[in-house]
């Protein structure tokens, strides 16, 4: 919240204090959810299912149109485009 450079900081600070409203114990901003679904990734479908989903979020979230537009996704690298981190295939 303090960096000059984040151009949605107004944005974030509206859904921290969104998500804050429904678990007091934390004060007025919260920035984990704490949902937890975990599920055993056994299977070959289910470990591509997760990736897909993951990939998708900053899609669903309106912050790029297409998921390997996400410059900190791993979905560039399964693309064929350069990704900031290496990523090892499976």
């Amino acid at each position: 919240m303090e960096n000059p450079q984040e151009s949605r900081m107004e944005w974030l600070k509206m859904i921290f204090e969104y998500h804050a409203k429904f678990n007091k114990r934390f004060g007025e901003l919260q920035f984990w959810t704490h949902d937890n679904h975990a599920i055993e990734l056994n299977r070959l479908e289910l470990i591509e299912s997760r990736m897909k989903y993951i990939h998708e979020n900053p899609v669903r979230a309106g912050i790029v149109e297409k998921e390997d537009d996400y410059l900190y996704s791993s979905a560039r690298n399964y693309s064929g485009l350069k990704g900031l981190v290496e990523v090892d295939y499976w």
